[in-house]
């Protein structure tokens, strides 16, 4: 009977948290440009964020630089700061395939976890994010990168 009623009460905290976060997203989904900052390259390219239910968001990338492709998926927790209209903080982690032509051509596979800060001007269509974003490589000698950033500026398509 405990154990019934410690899983109802977890169940209506998890529902109610839910439907907190649903009612503070202060985007549904965003178009942009991102920089990213990486030991191998500065990225530059475009940025999609589409909200996924709560405080979840999903956020896909494409970026470039000379003879570099780099293609990321992410997955971010959004949650935003009390009393400072737009202002939010994020954590989550991504994949990214990195596609370099520099001689020996070779594919790059990172895991990116991230912590950054998103703002959302509340009168307009405009967010801006800077986030860490570290670079675990997987493949070609397993390398980690502590110093790697981002910056984009996105429109808020609703």
């Amino acid at each position: 009977m405990k154990k019934t009623l410690l899983s109802l009460a977890a169940v209506a905290a998890l529902a109610f948290g839910a439907q907190e976060a649903k009612a503070q997203s202060p985007q549904r989904a965003a178009i942009g440009v991102v920089f990213d900052g990486t030991k191998h390259a500065d990225l530059w390219g475009v940025q999609y964020k589409q909200s996924i239910g709560g405080a979840n968001n999903g956020q896909a990338q494409v970026m470039f630089d000379d003879h570099v492709v780099a293609i990321g998926a992410d997955w971010q927790h959004a949650r935003p700061f009390r009393g400072a209209a737009g202002l939010g903080w994020y954590a989550g982690i991504g994949a990214q395939a990195t596609f370099f032509d520099i001689g020996d051509n070779y594919t790059a596979i990172s895991l990116r976890p991230q912590l950054g800060l998103e703002f959302k001007i509340p009168s307009a269509p405009i967010g801006f994010h800077a986030d860490w974003k570290p670079d675990w490589q997987l493949n070609h000698g397993s390398d980690f990168h502590a110093s790697t950033f981002s910056f984009g500026i996105k429109y808020t398509l609703r």
